[in-house]
């Protein structure tokens, strides 16, 4: 074989055997390629409360009947509280954090579990505004719900209710990104919905 045969099929070979390291390489790495994307894609859309910021969250509209309870629970994203409310009007509210929580009428502060501290403020009195008579009553005022291995709540405290009004106080780990807002039912009811991070940013 002539010198020039030789470095052609040397070259050949090279070829074919670049392009084959080149396609096995390629392949797993692009598939890992989409694969991580979209598990990435998946997890920025999974957990958005990092748009949700710390800041007041507040609704003058409408004046409801009265309160009827207070749940709490967990969620992949954060812990949830919600407040339940008799009546068709609106619900009017003022969220935020706090230094202290203080009781209706009389302005004591209210003790709180963690390092943070959230101000519920609603609308709507724990007791029917034509007889006088309680509409919530709950049983241990200083713990609505047990939050017991909550990530985010600490406590959830009544701070009383007071001319059309009612406070609560929530402890929690520490000021991280809340939202809330209203859903209508079931029925002639309504839930003041207030959802509390586990942590800031997307993940």
């Amino acid at each position: 074989m002539s010198p020039i045969s030789r470095s052609l099929r040397a070259l050949s070979l090279g070829v074919a055997v670049i392009t084959a390291s080149a396609l096995a390489a390629v392949t797993p790495a692009s598939a890992g390629t989409v694969s991580t994307s979209s598990a990435a894609s998946a997890a920025a859309f999974a957990c958005p409360t990092v748009y949700w910021g710390s800041l007041p969250k507040v609704s003058t509209v409408g004046s409801a009947d009265s309160m009827t309870n207070v749940r709490s629970g967990q969620h992949t994203c954060y812990d949830r509280i919600v407040i339940d409310i008799a009546g068709t009007g609106g619900v009017a509210y003022d969220v935020r954090y706090v230094d202290h929580v203080y009781t209706e009428g009389q302005s004591a502060e209210v003790p709180l579990a963690g390092g943070a501290k959230l101000q519920i403020v609603v609308h709507a009195p724990m007791y029917d505004v034509n007889t006088g008579l309680p509409t919530y009553s709950p049983a241990d005022p200083s713990h609505l719900t047990n939050v017991t291995g909550y990530r985010t709540l600490r406590q959830i405290a009544a701070a009383g209710s007071f001319e059309g009004q009612t406070t609560i106080g929530v402890g929690l780990r520490a000021k991280l990104p809340m939202r809330a807002f209203v859903l209508a039912g079931p029925g002639a009811t309504k839930r003041l919905v207030i959802d509390l991070a586990h942590q800031w940013g997307n993940f």
